[in-house]
């Protein structure tokens, strides 16, 4: 079995160097890609054949997630009617790593004709893709991660780096910032994180509270109920005064013994506790939980009146 970590070792190994070698090839064919990119009005087409073609659908979603417009087409579908997905305006990334790939130049003159420029991705400078490309990307490796030196492996990790590395220049070109990525990711848990608010999750109905001369057994059986793990305290105007939690109980416990039953919420309550704005994002919130290593918050309004309390658990489900 340790023969067999080795094996993963040197995988990860050879493509990581094969990562690092892309570094000195870099020149300024990748300013002007990401330049053509920007200067783009249409959408940018990824195509590529096989494992390329793979790598391509990959590179396509990264560019479209992350604000350039973007698909994958099939070169063999351009020849069924598909060619019409194209139009002037686009820029095509095509990316075949011997950069002879019949399929894909076959096409590549109707592209020429139409004036769409056409950023190649190969491992040939050389090549046929490289000679009718506005630029080139060389994604060349010295071997291949597979040990019969065959099979696409670090070829396909160069490509996907160099797809990444245009993303992550675009990214920093359009100042594009983590509620842009929410826009186009709705559904996921970071979309969720910033385009949701607290007063969305927070419970608001039948909060567990507490007065300060509360008795901390009763006190006890108000968190049990409330299934949040705590209890705020408000003063008799309803004031928030302060929180009391599971784990301060525990606390009372380990620090007076049987004393501990006949201490009220004042005494062993936080007071002051954290809030928040029922406006703030789940991504607001998550970051003072975090900060201040607590496991709820108040969720008062403009008037510090409290309308709610929202827990990690409603911020991470």
């Amino acid at each position: 079995m340790n023969n067999l970590r080795e094996y993963a070792i040197q995988c990860f190994r050879d493509e990581a160097q094969a990562i690092l070698d892309l570094i000195p090839m870099l020149d300024d064919n990748f300013t002007r890609a990401v330049e053509l990119i920007m200067e783009c009005k249409g959408k940018v087409i990824v195509t590529g054949v096989g494992k390329s073609g793979h790598v391509g659908e990959k590179i396509a979603a990264t560019l479209a997630s992350l604000g350039t417009p973007s698909f994958f087409l099939n070169p063999l579908d351009a020849y069924h009617g598909d060619l019409g997905m194209i139009a002037t305006g686009d820029v095509v990334m095509a990316i075949s790593y011997s950069g002879y790939t019949d399929e894909l130049l076959r096409f590549i003159p109707l592209l020429i004709e139409r004036k769409i420029p056409i950023i190649g991705i190969s491992g040939n400078p050389d090549s046929l893709l490289a000679r009718y490309s506005a630029c080139h990307l060389n994604i060349r490796v010295d071997h291949e991660a597979d040990p019969l030196n065959l099979a696409p492996t670090s070829s396909t990790t160069t490509t996907m780096v160099m797809g990444d590395a245009l993303a992550c220049a675009l990214v920093r070109l359009r100042d594009f910032r983590a509620k842009d990525f929410a826009q186009f990711h709705p559904g996921g848990s970071l979309g969720k994180r910033l385009l949701s608010h607290a007063r969305d999750y927070m419970v608001s109905h039948d909060l567990p509270i507490v007065r300060p001369a509360t008795k901390v057994v009763d006190a006890i059986i108000t968190i049990s109920n409330g299934k949040l793990g705590l209890a705020i305290v408000m003063d008799d105007e309803e004031h928030l005064v302060g929180i009391i939690t599971d784990g301060d109980v525990r606390r009372a416990v380990q620090k007076h013994g049987r004393e501990m039953f006949d201490l009220t919420v004042t005494d062993i309550m936080t007071p002051h506790p954290k809030t928040i704005s029922p406006d703030a994002t789940l991504s607001d919130v998550d970051t003072i939980l975090r900060r201040y290593n607590i496991h709820a918050l108040v969720v008062t309004d403009g008037n510090d009146k409290v309308v709610g309390i929202i827990d990690s658990f409603r911020v991470m489900s």
